[in-house]
């Protein structure tokens, strides 16, 4: 068939593939290129540490945060998953990447974290934490339109969004149409302080700051080249 869009879901598929094959297109292609690169636990990456983010233990310790039932998005190895766990949350995670996944798993043994393969965008069910710890700034812009109605869909009232992800410094600070322009997102998207707020205008600011560099040798871990972003759902 020449003609194949009918739908939301069929545009935004469309537009997946205007973007080369790589980590930032939300296709199983996506997840091919995510499987090479967590297949070396060996490799120099900030990342790879079994530390959870500096500003999650603290909404923690400031009673921002109080255990409840969690979904750690783009979850990676784990390393968010299972502190949350271990701090008594009940906690789904969800990743593109199968290898990510097997090594986020072996993580958290035990801790009784729900680990899935696959999109994101299809999770089902009630969350009072949605966590993003670095899936965001690699995601091409239309699917933010997805990610807002995973928000909407999975967020109870009252339940917390808490993101981690490139400043406009960091990722590209190119228009968005530019990225279509160029068929990739170099790296990932960078964003503003207003970029955020207007993105997420529906939610409730609580705290947006930049992530607090975190010293060798430190419980947790941060890069200032990082926005710590916090958001309740009214």
């Amino acid at each position: 068939m020449n003609r194949n869009i009918r739908t939301v879901d069929d545009v935004l598929t469309l537009l997946d593939g205007l973007f080369a094959p790589g980590a930032d297109r939300w296709t199983a292609a996506a997840g091919d290129w995510w499987d090479r690169f967590y297949a070396d636990r060996s490799r120099d990456v900030p990342f790879f540490v079994a530390l959870p983010d500096e500003n999650l233990a603290g909404y923690l310790d400031r009673g921002l945060l109080t255990p409840g039932r969690a979904l750690d998005v783009g979850c990676g190895p784990g390393r968010n998953s299972a502190f949350l766990a271990r701090n008594g949350f009940q906690v789904d995670a969800v990743d593109i990447s199968a290898t990510a996944v097997t090594w986020a798993a072996e993580r958290a043994e035990g801790l009784g974290v729900r680990f899935r393969h696959g999109d994101a965008f299809t999770t089902e069910g009630s969350y009072d934490l949605v966590y993003d710890s670095g899936c965001f700034h690699h995601l091409p812009p239309h699917r933010r339109v997805s990610y807002l109605a995973l928000l909407d869909r999975v967020l109870e009232p009252g339940g917390h969004f808490a993101l981690t992800c490139f400043t406009d410094e960091e990722g590209t600070a190119a228009p968005d149409a530019e990225l279509y322009r160029r068929g990739g997102l170099a790296g990932g998207v960078g964003y503003s302080r207003d970029d955020l707020r207007w993105i997420f205008q529906d939610l409730t600011e609580v705290e947006l700051r930049r992530m607090t560099e975190q010293p060798a040798g430190s419980a947790t871990f941060g890069r200032s080249f990082l926005w710590t972003a916090l958001f309740r759902k009214d």
